[in-house]
């Protein structure tokens, strides 16, 4: 059974850095993709940054140059570092993973930028 937990949310203020974490209960690898989505109040889901099984990494343009995913196969883990972190980003952020046709999804870890 695929388990996603996320951690490492909290409150920061403008500018600063954090690092999410994401561990699956099983190899990462046998997954087509892992990302990380967020949900802001009163928005859609969205994508923020995903990694293939190749390796191959994407992101949203607003993320571009400020996170940056990255993952262990070692310790199933992945991983999402943010920085320069503005008010906008604040939200719930989700681990995702796709294999084939399904979707599985962590519980979400809140982020919020404020001063």
């Amino acid at each position: 059974q695929v388990q996603l937990v996320e951690s490492g949310g909290g409150l920061v203020q403008p500018g600063m850095a954090l690092l999410l974490s994401c561990a699956s209960s099983v190899n990462i690898f046998e997954f087509n993709s892992m990302g990380w989505y967020r949900q802001a109040p009163g928005k859609q889901r969205e994508l923020v940054a995903k990694i293939t099984v190749g390796g191959t990494t994407s992101y949203a343009d607003s993320m571009k140059g400020r996170f940056t995913i990255s993952r262990d196969g070692t310790t199933k883990m992945v991983y999402l570092q943010m920085t320069e972190l503005k008010p906008e980003d604040t939200a719930v952020y989700y681990c995702n993973a796709k294999i084939e046709r399904d979707d599985y999804w962590g519980q979400g870890t809140q982020v919020t930028v404020s001063s």
